[in-house]
């Protein structure tokens, strides 16, 4: 085995450099310090880079889903379906909107939803769904859409938007997966609304922020719903600051008592230059998974698959499973790699488990699928500024510490 000196890797630090820096500066020397028109040419930009007409820039990919669920008129008495294995932003805006909850589990050693769950989860209540697109992988959309087209007898829509659907509405928590494509799609033009983030430890960053898109295809008016989005996240105002410096246009209206959640231009300066270099952020995830996996599939360690001949991730996370571990096991791994100098994490914790869940009445003994997962999943650092030769060291004191822990000689 490869001896290393003792490295500090840290989980998902920002990919930032003196570029982003000097676009922040420029932000904050032009007089735009909040959305102005940096914000503006970056969901140009985004949008032009999904393949869509318009993107909504917000404050978190949270924001974006919450603003969805209400621009859609989902509120109490509405059910709302999402997976029990993801976090916790996925199903907490559900509640938010004052709509019912319903968790599926994942399949059988998969950390999708399972399709049949999710079918027999549908009720004449059930207005969206909400995939969630883990580690940066798409999920299967065409058996969702199918799903839903199966299930569209059920549906009875409580306004014109609904109405425009006339089905239950897919959306996409794809807080991971910015650049992923699956069918020669990207993501964002598949789902009918697609909420990303761009929170400090994601590929793309903005510090904190967030967008969404939505489909073209589906009839809806792109000016009116982008501007619903501009609403709902400026306290309901009609005109944003920048529409404001116009000459004569001081005067605004309240058209509802809305939210506030907008991006800035400081925060846009960084997306702006971080879309720049993406293609190459992409690349070297790429680069990185290919040398985790040469390494340990090998070696029977299960990982999420990222890449195939019809899909792409965005290669967020680095998830992997050790067969026949337990949760302690798993627990004894994470710490001991941190001594190492190995940060690692856990992706994800189901929902029942937490407290907050717990209290809405779910248990975890109804979710074992996701339990399974859960138990002996460990998620190894993934970003761009790991050498070659830190992913290396990972591997070997991956390796190393899982013998130990389970007393063989197995992964060597």
């Amino acid at each position: 085995m490869i001896e290393f000196e003792k490295r500090n890797i840290s989980f998902s630090p920002p990919d930032v450099m003196e570029e982003e820096i000097e676009e922040v500066i420029k932000a904050m020397k032009s007089g735009w310090i909040t959305t102005g028109p940096r914000t503006k040419e970056f969901e140009k930009r985004i949008a032009k880079y999904l393949r869509v007409n318009k993107a909504a820039c917000l404050n978190s990919a949270t924001a974006s889903m919450e603003l969805t669920l209400r621009i859609l008129g989902i509120g109490p008495g509405d059910e709302v379906i999402t997976s029990s294995y993801t976090y916790t932003a996925s199903a907490s805006i559900i509640d938010h909107v004052g709509a019912k909850i319903v968790l599926v589990d994942t399949a059988p050693d998969s950390f999708e939803m399972d399709n049949d769950k999710l079918a027999d989860a549908i009720t004449e209540n059930t207005k969206a769904i909400i995939a969630v697109d883990i580690a940066g992988v798409m999920c299967d959309y065409d058996t969702i859409y199918e799903i839903v087209d199966s299930k569209k007898n059920l549906f009875k829509p409580n306004n014109d938007l609904q109405l425009l659907f006339n089905r239950i509405i897919v959306v996409t928590d794809a807080a991971h997966a910015f650049g992923a494509e699956r069918n020669g799609m990207k993501c964002g033009q598949v789902s009918d609304f697609t909420c990303f983030s761009f929170h400090a430890v994601k590929n793309l960053t903005t510090a904190e922020g967030g967008a969404v898109v939505w489909r073209n295809d589906r009839g809806l008016d792109d000016d009116w719903i982008y501007k619903q989005y501009m609403l709902y996240s400026l306290h309901g105002q009609s005109k944003d600051a920048l529409a404001k410096t116009q000459i004569g246009s001081w005067e605004y209206d309240i058209v509802y008592p809305a939210y506030k959640c907008n991006m800035t231009d400081i925060m846009a300066s960084i997306g702006l230059i971080q879309l720049d270099r993406y293609v190459g952020l992409l690349d070297r995830r790429r680069e990185i998974i290919e040398m985790y996996d040469r390494e340990l599939i090998p070696l029977g360690i299960q990982t999420l698959q990222h890449y195939g001949e019809e899909f792409s991730s965005s290669g967020h996370l680095y998830l992997v499973r050790i067969p026949k571990i337990s949760e302690k096991e798993r627990n004894k791994i994470i710490v001991r790699m941190a001594e190492a100098g190995v940060a690692c994490n856990v992706h994800y914790k189901p929902l029942p488990m937490f407290t907050a869940y717990k209290n809405l009445g779910f248990d975890i003994k109804d979710y074992q699928n996701a339990y399974n997962q859960y138990i002996n999943e460990v998620t190894l650092p993934l970003h761009t500024l790991l050498s070659d030769e830190d992913v290396e060291y990972v591997v070997e004191n991956f390796k190393k510490i899982i013998n130990e822990v389970q007393g063989g000689q197995q992964y060597v």
